[in-house]
């Protein structure tokens, strides 16, 4: 064979393979399941991907502190707090198990939790 269809035929196989790539990437389920703890404890756990429309929580600890927690299909935040950083309600949303929300006054962290299966498939670094 020439070089020139041996470059070819090695494009044509990268190709294919960069397409079956994205097209797992893209179908692969979407299990999302949003755990809420506080104080270390599970207090609600939402599957984002059952949600339709939009849902609020609220949270309140002891000492009078409270956290509006919003739910939409496949993602989650923290709309407001009556902390005095902030800093839960900057993060915004999140849809993914990388980067959790935590709001240390409160002692809350929202942490999304994937299918073991699918996890191998996700990015394993944030930045940014």
């Amino acid at each position: 064979m020439k070089t020139k269809t041996w470059v070819l035929l090695i494009a044509a196989v990268f190709a294919v393979l960069c397409g079956v790539s994205f097209a797992l990437y893209h179908i692969r389920p979407q299990s999302t399941v949003a755990n809420v703890y506080q104080d270390g404890v599970c207090i609600l756990s939402i599957d984002l991907s059952a949600v339709a429309g939009t849902e609020t929580y609220t949270v309140t600890d002891e000492d009078g502190h409270e956290n509006t927690i919003e739910v939409e299909n496949g993602r989650i935040r923290i709309s407001e707090a009556n902390c005095p950083d902030q800093v839960c309600v900057d993060t915004g949303w999140i849809s993914g198990s990388l980067k959790p929300i935590v709001c240390l006054p409160v002692r809350l962290v929202i942490q999304i939790e994937s299918d073991p299966a699918t996890e191998a498939l996700n990015l394993d670094a944030v930045s940014g």
